[in-house]
């Protein structure tokens, strides 16, 4: 019964996979015979999963979408990223997304071997989101190392890549954060000296790792911030503009995730950010809830007249009457 039970399982993981197989495919692969196969069908669809068989000699088996969600078969990657995903899903702030995502996260890691809790404990512990749209881009196997390394507060090396050069890195791992598109660690590099913030699509981790460390304390705690600060520096397009609302306010804080903000007075603050072009420089002023004025950034300036011109010839003047 155990055996039977371990090879209808493994059938439904077959037909998962792809779009049909054929009765001598199944019966290779779960070495039965073909007779077994069909037997094994028919227990599956008694349980209410629709297999489909078509006749003939291009038939085969597929497996139809049903009433209900069948068991999914996953193999070792396939978990890690689906927990990542949902991970990510979880802190996305898509109304009616994070708890539930969160909720299907729970259910994979009771059912995940131990191995594979362990990388995936590694992402959670390990990961700050900022605002917008995550995408995961580089190798999650490097992405599980990394987090390992910044949960045991191990010392990391790594080949980096940057400028078409490659330079050899032993840092002090603090904490993986994604900003737009990208993943990005935030390290004290023990070479230099100081903190540094490194692309992860760019880094190839050196195992084993190194001896354990105690944590530093990063400049403003908050490691977001950090690397919104170090992503700033690196636009073609900066503007530093003042922002009528304090420090501490919830606009300067949401800005803090598009550039560095600092206090300049208990009403004020000055923002830095930096962009593609001036379009996107205007982008996220236009996102903030909050009267400015613009200290530097000549491309910024000529951006906004040209967009105020081209509202207000948007209006009409019956428009601007109160009119319909």
């Amino acid at each position: 019964m155990k055996e039977t039970s371990a090879r209808l399982l493994r059938l439904l993981a077959l037909l998962q996979t792809r779009r049909e197989w054929s009765g001598d495919e199944l019966a290779a692969r779960l070495e039965v015979s073909t007779r077994t196969v069909r037997r094994d069908v028919d227990k599956l669809r008694a349980l209410d999963y629709p297999v489909r068989a078509v006749k003939g000699i291009d038939g085969g088996y597929h497996l139809e979408a049903g009433a209900q969600l069948p068991p999914l078969q996953l193999d070792d990657e396939e978990a890690v990223a689906m927990a990542i995903a949902l991970r990510t899903a979880s802190i996305s702030g898509v109304s009616g997304i994070g708890e539930t995502a969160l909720s299907a996260l729970v259910k994979l890691e009771q059912v995940l071997p131990a191995r594979l809790r362990h990388r995936v404990h590694a992402m959670q512990v390990s990961t700050v989101q900022t605002p917008g749209r995550a995408r995961v881009d580089v190798d999650p196997a490097v992405l599980s190392a990394i987090a390992a390394a910044c949960r045991d507060r191990q010392r990391l090396r790594f080949d980096y890549r940057s400028g078409g050069r490659e330079s050899r890195r032993e840092t002090e791992p603090h904490e993986l954060v994604t900003w737009g598109p990208r993943w990005y660690l935030v390290a004290w590099d023990l070479d230099r000296d100081d903190w540094r913030t490194f692309r992860v699509d760019r880094m190839q981790p050196k195992i084993p790792v190194g001896p354990r460390f105690s944590p530093r304390e990063i400049p403003g705690g908050d490691a977001a911030a950090h690397v919104a600060k170090g992503v700033a520096q690196l636009w073609p397009y900066r503007a530093v503009v003042r922002l009528h609302v304090p420090a501490d306010s919830e606009q300067a804080r949401a800005a803090a995730t598009y550039g560095t903000v600092e206090p300049i007075d208990a009403d004020t603050c000055r923002l830095e950010i930096g962009a593609d072009n001036p379009r996107g420089l205007t982008f996220l002023l236009g996102a903030l809830d909050a009267d400015f004025e613009i200290e530097h950034g000549p491309e910024l300036v000529e951006h906004l007249r040209l967009l105020a011109a081209r509202f207000t010839r948007a209006t009409t003047p019956e428009q601007q009457n109160g009119g319909g």
